[in-house]
């Protein structure tokens, strides 16, 4: 093998080298930011069950809007309606393209009421 091939070899040696050494980064990054995560909701909740379907991102029917961006983080897009009698909301997270999305909640109230996830 001539020198420019070693070379050639060792440059990409070093890329892939950074590469990786990246994505560990950001898995390290993104694991630390999920324990945060988690120790934040305890603090709120308590190490009570509640806390736990937070942490697993789980939505269910009464869920109040507080959970709900405790859990999901908050909305993409929020489409209003306020009635005489109730506030309707819709919210949106997982843009797919323009003015689409793979998750809709509906919330009356600020209380989850259903949702559409495609």
């Amino acid at each position: 093998m001539n020198s420019d091939a070693a070379i050639i070899w060792i440059v990409i040696g070093l890329i892939v080298g950074v590469i990786i050494i990246a994505m560990i980064m950001q898995a390290a990054a993104a694991a630390k930011a999920e324990e945060e995560r988690r120790q934040r909701l305890y603090t709120r909740y308590g190490k009570t069950s509640l806390a736990e379907k937070l942490i697993a991102r789980t939505i269910w029917t009464g869920e109040t809007a507080a959970q709900l961006r405790d859990s999901l983080g908050h909305p993409l897009d929020v489409d209003q309606k306020v009635l005489k009698t109730k506030k309707k909301e819709v919210w949106k997270y997982k843009k797919t393209g323009t003015n689409r999305y793979a998750l809709k909640i509906t919330l009356d109230d600020d209380v989850v009421v259903g949702w559409d996830q495609k």
